[in-house]
Parts: structure tokens; C-alpha cells; sequence
């Protein structure tokens, strides 16, 4: 009879390193069991004719909402990687693999676009890691509530996205749409399973550095 290995702390380090590489250098990583990958959204919508600057514009745009689904697929790792409870950790990595497909349609548009995602990719990476680690050792109630936290501030900087976009740009519309529905699906079900409310200044720091990525990302 063979005896299954199981993995090794050594195993798990291997497999978030690759997951960090693959997440950063555009190929999308999901779980074993995870959900079957989902069809683009902008499918066959087709869009108007744009000018220069609002291809720029479309392309800055995406290139934010693909730098946040890098940071979403770290920071879900991060927190899943110390989750108190097996229940938890599957609803982390479950949203990590719905964010995944977001992280593939933003990756698909920003090429569609003839535009690079953000060279700042590995720094945000790295840091949304550490700070899923840090919500994650507090708890599963502080681990969901920063999920949920998370979900609503991207959700309303989605609205933000789809009220300046061209109107010409459908496809990204059509994308950005879907994923602001995830993201409401998402905190919902956070705050289902008992999502705690981060007390001041939390979310306040959370939004400040959110700025600062959209800003940085937008033209880098």
C-alpha cells in the first residue's frame, strides 16, 4: 500500500511563491477545486470608436481595476494562509478563484487596449500579502469583516469606474459590471458568516491606500 504525502510547510511556501509569480507575470492562478474559469464577460459586445485619449483613459482605468485583482488574490491568499477555521479558509479561496477570472478579463482588456499592466505589480503583491497575514491572525471574525470591508470599498470605486468610463468603451463596461455583482455577492456572504465591523481608523487607512494605488497604477 502507498501511503499519500502530505504536504509539507515547505510544499505550501513552493506554492504561494509560484501563485505570487504567476499572479504577477499574468498567468492566472486558481485552486485544485476550485470553480471552472467563466467566460469574459465583454463576450461579443463590441465597442464605438474611441479617441487617443480615451483609450488612454480605458487603459489607465483597467490597468487600476488589474492591479486590485492582483492585490485581491494576495490578500485572500494571506488571510486564508492563517484562517482560524477550515470554513473559512474555503470561502477565502473560493473568492480568490472568482477574482481570478476578474484578474484574466482585465488582463485580456488591457491587451485589447495595446496596454501594460501596472510595473508596480510585485510591490502590491507583496504588500496585500502581509496585510491579509495581519487580518487573518486576528481572527475569523476580523478576517471576514476585513473581506467585507474590502468588497464594498472596490465595489463603490467600480461605480466610480463605470460613471467615468468613455461610453464608447463597452467591453469594459460589460466587464467591470459583472464584477461589481461579485464583489456585493462577495462582502454579502462575508457579513452572512460573521463578518465583525473594522473600527476606525481602518477602513479610513484602507481607502487612503487604495488611493494611493489607484493613482500610481493609473499611469504606472
Amino acid at each position: 500500500m502507498t501511503l499519500e504525502r502530505r504536504p509539507s510547510r515547505i510544499d505550501h511556501l513552493l506554492g504561494e511563491l509560484q501563485h505570487a509569480l504567476n499572479t504577477t507575470s499574468g498567468a492566472v492562478s486558481r485552486s485544485a477545486h476550485g470553480p471552472a474559469p467563466r467566460a469574459n464577460p465583454a463576450g461579443a459586445e463590441r465597442d464605438l470608436e474611441m479617441s487617443p485619449a480615451q483609450i488612454r483613459h480605458s487603459a489607465g482605468l483597467m490597468r487600476i481595476n488589474h492591479t486590485g485583482e492582483v492585490c485581491a488574490q494576495a490578500l485572500y491568499l494571506g488571510q486564508a494562509r492563517v484562517a482560524d477555521s477550515a470554513e473559512t479558509r474555503e470561502q477565502l479561496l473560493h473568492a480568490a478563484d472568482e477574482e481570478a477570472d476578474h484578474l484574466s478579463w482585465c488582463e485580456a482588456r488591457l491587451r485589447e487596449l495595446d496596454a501594460r499592466p501596472s510595473l508596480l505589480n510585485p510591490l502590491w503583491y507583496l504588500g496585500s500579502y502581509g496585510i491579509g497575514l495581519a487580518a487573518g491572525l486576528k481572527g475569523d471574525g476580523w478576517n471576514l469583516g476585513f473581506v467585507s470591508e474590502t468588497e464594498r470599498q472596490v465595489e463603490a470605486h467600480l461605480v466610480e469606474h463605470l460613471d467615468t468610463l468613455p461610453a464608447e468603451d463597452r467591453r469594459s463596461r460589460a466587464i467591470l459590471a459583472v464584477m461589481k455583482d461579485d464583489e456585493i455577492r462577495h462582502a454579502e456572504h462575508a457579513e452572512q458568516h460573521g463578518a465583525r465591523r473594522l473600527p476606525p481608523p481602518i477602513p479610513q487607512l484602507m481607502a487612503l491606500s487604495s488611493r494611493l494605488m489607484k493613482a500610481v497604477a493609473y499611469r504606472l
